[in-house]
């Protein structure tokens, strides 16, 4: 039996892998999640129930965004495609993560240090997208909630001083650092010559794909569609940076 095949799942978080057939069945109601949901849903109506109108508005739709990430066949499908988990990790880092931030008080963020986060995401991103790691939180559900954890709240945390650091220029810099560093990752992908991910190599032919077709999908959406909300962002720093300048000129 070759590795590949012999690869349990029986630990995974979401469950083993999927066929096309099942997809739209494995919805994920496991106790401790919908729990912890209602439970953070809760806290957090309680916390912002005074707050301004945008705070609640980023808090409903982070959780939303979270709970459609966890609870429906996405979970599943992550299990059996490498292109699948990467698109889950975008969507929590490049979506869950700046709402959190913008729900966050108006406050916090404003005199950060925009290099501790910087780092903290870009290890943690790399980290958990090598082979050995990645293949690691297949193998007990902490591990799979490890990377969760770590990924979104490294994340939210550069969010945090990306959209309210008083320094726009540096913010722009920051922003287009963790972009470029996330373009290589993707890059990497994209052109390693052989599929590097156990856990996906006996899976992703039963939804068209070669294992390193799927591979080569996933440094893609992190490539590109990954890094446009963090270019958006360079590009409004950067207004900002010039916009007085303008104004002084005219």
């Amino acid at each position: 039996m070759d590795q590949a095949s012999a690869f349990s799942f029986d630990m995974s978080y979401c469950g083993p892998p999927p066929l096309p057939s099942d997809l739209w069945t494995r919805w994920n109601f496991e106790p401790f999640l919908l729990t912890a949901l209602i439970l953070i849903g809760l806290a957090g109506a309680g916390l912002l129930r005074r707050a301004e109108a945008g705070r609640k508005a980023g808090f409903g739709a982070a959780w939303l965004l979270a709970a459609a990430l966890f609870i429906s066949p996405l979970c599943a499908l992550s299990v059996a495609l490498f292109s699948a988990r990467v698109g889950h990790h975008v969507l929590l880092t490049m979506g869950v993560a700046p709402l959190l931030a913008l729900a966050l008080p108006s406050r916090w963020g404003r005199d950060m240090g925009l290099l501790p986060p910087l780092v903290l995401s870009s290890v943690a991103l790399w980290l958990w997208h090598t082979p050995d790691f990645y293949t690691a939180a297949f193998t007990h559900p902490g591990l799979y909630w490890a990377m969760q954890a770590s990924l979104a709240g490294s994340f939210t945390w550069l969010w945090l001083g990306l959209l309210r650091s008083r320094a726009p220029l540096a913010a722009g810099v920051t922003a287009l650092s963790s972009a470029i560093q996330m373009g290589l990752l993707g890059a990497l992908l994209v052109f390693a010559p052989a599929p590097l991910y156990l856990p996906h190599l006996a899976t992703s032919a039963a939804f068209g794909l070669g294992p390193l077709d799927d591979q080569q999908l996933g440094g893609l959406i992190m490539w590109v569609p990954a890094n446009l909300p963090l270019l958006a962002l360079v590009l409004w720093r950067l207004l900002a940076v010039l916009g007085p300048r303008q104004e002084a000129r005219e």
